[in-house]
C-alpha cells in the first residue's frame, strides 16, 4: 500500500481542483444498516414477487414496495409527487411450437436456436430466405469496417459473429483489443442488421466471447420479451425475427454450406467480411403482441442551493419472472441480479435523507431511479434519458448498483470501463479513506459497460459510473469464504438459483455503498461537472474540462 497511497493523494489533489472534498471532512457519516440491507433483498427476492417481471403481478408488488420504502424513508416522488413513471411497453411472445430449419437442417427451439419477432404480426412466416455471413455485422466507419459493404440484405437473414473484431486479436489492436466496444453488444448487431434492409438477424453463441453460457440465452431470450413501444416508421425497418443459434449447430450450418466456420471467424477478425453461404432459412411460428405500461421509481431529496441540478443513482428492479415450461424451481428470483442493487439504493437514499433531516441537506439535488426492463435491453433508462422528469442538461451524474458484492471485502474497487470520465476521480478520492484502490473490470471483453442502465445515460453525455467489488479479497479467511460462495454460485446468473442466501457476507456490499455515498456527497456539494475523456465515443457530449 506505500506504493499506491501516493497516487491516491494524487487523485484527491485532482478531485478537489475541481471543486470536490476530502471525504473524510464529511459532517455526517453513513451508518448503513446490514440487516435492513439483507431485509430488502430477502423481500424483493422471495417467490411472493414471482421474479419481478415487467407488467405483471411481480411488478406491482415490487412498485408498492419501492414506493412505500422511498415515502417512509423522506423522498418526495419526482413525478408531480408521484414515485412513478409510465413505461409504455409492449410483450412479444413467440410460441413455444417453431418450425425453423437452416440449409435443411431442422433446429430444435430452445436447444438449438433461439427466435422471436418484435413485430405486432399473429404469424410469422419466411420462405427460402438467403442466408448471409457478415462477420461480426459492424458498420463503423472510425474504424474503416464495413461487414456490409457491398451487399444488398433485402429479403436476407444475417447469420453473425457474437463480441467485435478486436477479441479474437487483441494484440491487433483492432477496435479496442480485448475490451468490448459497443459494437460487440447484441443489440447493436440487431440494430444494424435493421438499418441494412435485412430480414432477420440471427447472432452464434459461442460462451467464450459472449461472456455467458447458451443458459443464459435460452432463459433470457425465450418466453414474453418486452420493448419500448416505438415508431411505425421504427418498426417497419426492424429485422422480422431474430435470435441466436448455437454454435455446434452453426458449425453443421456452414458445413452444409461447404464452408469451415473457424476458417470464416479468422477471416471475419482480420478484415471485413460478407459470404452468401447459398442456403436459405424456412421459419414459421405464431406471435402475440401485448401493449402494456411498466413503471419506473423516481423519487427525489430536493437541494438547498442547486435544486434543478441532479446527482442520479440507479438500478434495475425487474428480473426475468417465471417460467411455467420448467419442471421444478420455475422462478427467476433475481436475487443478486438485482435485488441486491435494489436494495442498495435504498440504503444510500436513506442515508441522504437522514443527513437533511439531521440540518444537512445538499446544494444538489438526489435522485434515484429504480428502472424497469434493464433485462430486455436497458428500456426503463432508455426510456428516461429520452423522457427525463428532470431535464439531462442537468443531470450531473449517474452512480449505477447492478449486482451488489456478496463476497465479502476487497483491497480494491472496480470501475467498469474504467478511464472513460472525470466523475472516476471522486470514487478514487473516496476509496482513500477504506485504504483501497480503483482497477479496471478483469473481463472488459465480455462489454460490461454497455450492459447496464448507466449506458442509456452515457449516450447522453452524462458521466456514469457502473463499479464495485473487486477481485482482491481482504485477507486470507475472505478469500477462502469468496471461493466457496463462488462454486456455490456457479452457473447462477440468470437462473433460477439466483435466490437470497442467509450465508451471504454483505460486508464488501457496504463498503461499495460508502464509497459511492461519498463521491455523490463532494459532487452534490460543489458546482462541478464533469465530462468524458477525449479517447472516449461520449466525448463530443460532454468533454472533460482537464484534456
Amino acid at each position: 500500500m506505500r506504493h499506491i497511497l501516493p497516487l491516491c493523494a494524487a487523485l484527491i489533489v485532482s478531485a478537489c481542483s475541481q471543486g470536490a472534498s476530502d471525504p473524510s471532512s464529511d459532517t455526517f457519516s453513513p451508518q448503513f444498516d446490514e440487516q435492513r440491507f439483507r431485509d430488502d433483498i430477502q423481500i424483493l427476492a422471495s417467490d411472493r414477487f414471482e421474479g419481478r417481471a415487467p407488467t405483471t403481478h411481480g411488478e406491482k408488488l415490487t412498485l408498492d414496495y419501492l414506493s412505500n420504502a422511498f415515502e417512509q424513508a423522506g423522498l418526495v416522488g419526482a413525478n408531480d409527487g408521484s414515485y412513478l413513471q409510465a413505461v409504455p411497453m409492449v410483450s412479444y411472445t413467440a410460441s413455444e411450437n417453431q418450425s425453423i430449419s437452416l440449409a435443411g437442417i431442422p433446429m430444435q427451439y430452445r436447444d438449438d436456436i433461439v427466435l422471436s419477432s418484435r413485430h405486432n404480426q399473429p404469424q410469422i412466416s419466411i420462405k427460402d430466405a438467403p442466408l448471409v455471413f457478415v462477420g461480426y455485422g459492424v458498420n463503423a466507419p472510425e474504424y474503416d469496417w464495413n461487414d456490409y459493404k457491398g451487399i444488398d440484405m433485402k429479403g436476407k437473414i444475417a447469420v453473425i459473429l457474437v463480441n467485435d473484431p478486436g477479441f479474437a486479436h487483441p494484440e491487433s489492436k483492432r477496435f479496442n483489443g480485448k475490451a468490448m466496444t459497443y459494437y460487440g453488444r447484441w443489440s447493436y448487431k440487431f440494430e444494424e442488421a435493421s438499418r441494412q434492409g435485412a430480414l432477420g438477424a440471427i447472432i452464434i453463441h459461442d460462451t467464450k466471447p459472449a461472456s455467458y453460457p447458451w443458459s443464459v440465452v435460452e432463459n433470457s431470450w425465450t418466453g414474453p420479451q418486452q420493448d419500448l413501444v416505438l415508431s411505425q416508421e421504427i418498426m417497419d425497418q426492424r429485422v422480422q425475427v431474430e435470435g441466436w443459434i448455437q454454435l455446434e449447430q452453426a458449425n453443421a450450418l456452414f458445413e452444409k454450406a461447404g464452408l469451415s466456420l473457424d476458417t470464416l471467424m479468422d477471416r471475419a477478425a482480420a478484415a471485413p467480411i460478407a459470404i452468401a453461404l447459398n442456403q436459405s432459412a424456412d421459419i414459421a411460428f405464431a406471435n402475440n403482441a401485448t401493449f402494456t405500461d411498466s413503471y419506473n421509481v423516481v423519487a427525489t431529496l430536493p437541494g438547498k442551493a442547486a435544486a434543478d441540478e441532479h446527482i442520479l443513482f440507479t438500478a434495475h428492479w425487474d428480473h426475468i419472472g417465471t417460467d411455467d415450461s420448467k419442471q421444478g424451481d420455475k422462478i427467476y428470483n433475481g436475487a443478486l441480479d438485482n435485488a441486491s442493487g435494489t436494495a442498495g439504493i435504498l440504503e444510500i437514499a436513506r442515508q441522504f435523507a437522514q443527513q437533511a433531516t439531521q440540518g444537512h441537506p445538499n446544494d444538489r439535488s438526489i435522485t434515484f431511479i429504480a428502472t424497469t426492463g434493464e433485462e430486455q435491453g436497458l428500456l426503463g433508462s432508455r426510456y428516461y434519458a429520452a423522457n427525463p422528469i428532470y431535464p439531462i442538461e442537468k443531470s450531473v451524474a449517474v452512480f449505477n448498483l447492478d449486482s451488489t458484492n456478496v463476497y465479502g471485502k476487497t483491497k480494491d474497487f472496480t470501475i467498469v470501463g474504467k478511464g472513460k470520465s472525470e466523475l472516476e476521480t471522486y470514487l478514487e478520492a473516496a476509496l482513500v479513506s477504506q485504504n483501497r484502490v480503483a482497477v479496471s473490470e478483469k473481463y472488459p471483453e465480455s462489454g460490461g459497460f454497455f450492459r447496464s442502465d448507466h449506458f442509456s445515460f452515457a449516450q447522453k453525455g452524462v458521466p456514469a459510473v457502473f463499479a464495485g467489488g473487486g477481485t482482491q479479497p481482504l485477507d486470507e479467511a475472505t478469500a477462502i469464504y469468496k471461493a466457496q460462495m463462488k462454486q456455490k454460485m456457479k452457473g447462477c446468473y440468470h437462473n433460477v438459483c439466483d435466490e437470497y442466501r442467509e450465508d451471504w457476507d454483505l460486508s464488501g456490499a457496504l463498503q461499495d455503498l460508502a464509497i459511492y455515498y461519498k463521491a455523490a456527497h463532494q459532487l452534490a456539494n460543489n458546482s462541478d461537472w464533469p465530462g468524458y475523456y477525449p479517447a472516449t465515443e461520449f466525448h463530443h457530449l460532454r468533454p472533460a474540462k482537464q484534456q
